[in-house]
């Protein structure tokens, strides 16, 4: 009888894409194999020799014959492609229904409403890379105190904010309002804080991003 279990998730270990890749254009991905092509130094000898190369279209030569450890790779049987679809699905939940995603912005209403409850407006509001949309509107952001709003492929709402600008605490209270706001057909899988710093033309990303995810028996 197993008492105990530690259950480590990795993130970025993807190898290839699932057969309903096409529904989420993610077709061609494995993120392994990317990381390992195109990365000469890249070396992972624990994982190696538990048997990550060993699983089947990894991409990875293996180099030992008898692994320590178990391996293999899954398909999910939940609806969708979000990280918190998959890591509920190790838990045990699987999801008839797909996390919903909004890659061309939230409702204009939505955006409306949260912005009365933290009594600031927004910029943003459509989807882009973190690190590329703090370089596309951090200085308007700087200008105007607006929090910037932006999405992903996944289920997300993100808020980034400079850290000059919205003391660290204040970004996590105003990322709180977004996750109580964030139910029913608007219920993401995950709003983040995504606090940077730094000035025009060199704005980076701290540490101290926050994640809020969806439970339903929270709200």
């Amino acid at each position: 009888m197993v008492n105990r279990v530690i259950l480590i998730v990795l993130d970025s270990v993807g190898i290839g894409h699932l057969p309903d890749a096409h529904l989420y254009k993610d077709e061609g991905s494995h993120t392994l194999g990317h990381i390992a092509k195109n990365y000469p130094g890249f070396h992972i000898p624990n994982l190696m020799s538990l048997g990550l190369g060993h699983i089947e279209g990894s991409q990875l030569n293996p180099f030992q014959n008898t692994p320590l450890g178990s391996y293999g790779r899954a398909m999910e049987k939940s609806a969708g492609k979000d990280t918190t679809t998959g890591h509920w699905e190790i838990a045990g939940t699987v999801l008839d229904n797909p996390f919903p995603t909004f890659s061309d912005g939230f409702p204009e209403a939505f955006i409306k409403d949260f912005e009365k409850a933290i009594g600031t407006k927004t910029i943003g509001n459509y989807s882009a890379s973190g690190t590329e949309i703090i370089m596309q509107l951090g200085d308007e952001h700087i200008k105007t105190g607006y929090p910037i709003v932006y999405t992903s492929a996944d289920s997300v709402f993100q808020i980034a904010m400079h850290e000059d600008i919205f003391p660290i605490e204040k970004q996590y209270e105003i990322c709180e309002t977004a996750r109580k706001m964030l139910t029913g057909d608007l219920a993401v899988g995950r709003v983040i804080a995504r606090p940077f710093e730094g000035n025009s033309g060199n704005y980076t990303r701290t540490s101290r991003r926050k994640i809020s995810h969806f439970f339903p028996t929270m709200y």
